[in-house]
């Protein structure tokens, strides 16, 4: 059982949409319909850009919130209080004013996200672990915290990202990449875990099925030249998938719920332990301010 350790960045924010975008976006929200149930007049039209710009910016300065929060917090420490209520405002403040739902079908999940925040271990992050869960209920605690136990510099993790590659029907690939170091540094892999997007679950859920796990960049290899590098490219990944359904059929197949999602910001949960288990990712290159979506 490998644990991660994802890197803490923090991402600058942009401005809202334009008001063109945000209209055509706030019509879906049940918390302005009544601005378009008649023809807007002048002054309707000054009310909605005013309610538009008051919903946006208690929104940003959420998000903004919550970002330094996470950049002030080590992220191996795990639960913060403070952190998991400005997470609670943000979803409750997003629920109400119609923005960042509807994740599964919003078409703003493709991407390659990075881990800033993790209320357990970050190995809690990879769909792996949220699957063994699943197969193992009863030992699964037990055996994480042999390893969350091993201290620095023994095991050094981070960073945590996971790749998303979604299509119109909500299905596609998943995969989840951690760095792991051990004895100093010395010896460092990147455990991947690769999931199939079986599809979507609800408006804010999708169903993962786990495949495959493998250490990959292996500095180890590496320094064995062309013999590791063959060696390296030879390799089999483990099939992770088929051995927890041996074991609990079942078990593979995992739901993750995304709270809140913008362009820039993503907050995950994992359905089982959806009390438990909370994630926030922030997007990496393209997007990455992080403009809010309404929906």
């Amino acid at each position: 059982v490998i644990s991660v350790i994802g890197t803490i960045s923090v991402l600058p924010f942009a401005s809202c949409f334009t008001a063109t975008t945000t209209v055509r976006s706030l019509a879906l929200s049940n918390h302005h319909k009544s601005f378009f149930s008649t023809k807007a007049t002048g002054s309707d039209e000054t009310e909605l850009q005013s309610s538009l710009t008051s919903a946006s910016s208690r929104i940003e300065d959420c998000k903004r919130t919550l970002i330094n929060q996470c950049n002030s917090h080590k992220l191996e420490s795990g639960y913060s209080s403070s952190i998991d209520s400005s997470i609670r405002n943000l979803e409750q403040l997003g629920e109400d004013l119609g923005f960042g739902q509807a994740s599964s079908v919003s078409g703003l999940l493709s991407g390659e996200w990075e881990l800033i925040y993790a209320s357990d271990d970050i190995t809690r992050s990879s769909p792996f672990f949220w699957a063994f869960r699943r197969a193992f209920p009863d030992n699964s605690d037990q055996i994480f915290g042999i390893t969350d136990a091993i201290p620095e510099p023994i095991k050094m993790v981070g960073p945590a990202t996971q790749e998303i590659d979604l299509d119109s029907s909500s299905r596609g690939t998943f995969v989840s990449r951690v760095k792991v170091a051990t004895l100093g540094g010395v010896a460092t892999s990147i455990m991947t875990t690769r999931a199939t997007i079986m599809g979507a679950e609800g408006v804010d859920g999708l169903r993962l099925k786990v495949e495959t796990t493998k250490p990959e960049e292996s500095t180890i290899l590496k320094k064995l030249g062309p013999l590791g590098e063959l060696i390296s490219s030879n390799s089999q990944p483990f099939p992770s998938g088929e051995a927890l359904e041996k074991v609990a059929p079942g078990s593979s197949e995992i739901v993750m719920v995304t709270t809140y999602l913008d362009e820039g910001l993503r907050v995950t949960r994992n359905k089982d332990r959806s009390d438990d288990d909370v994630f926030v990712w922030v997007r990496v290159g393209e997007f990455s301010g992080g403009n809010t979506a309404s929906l």
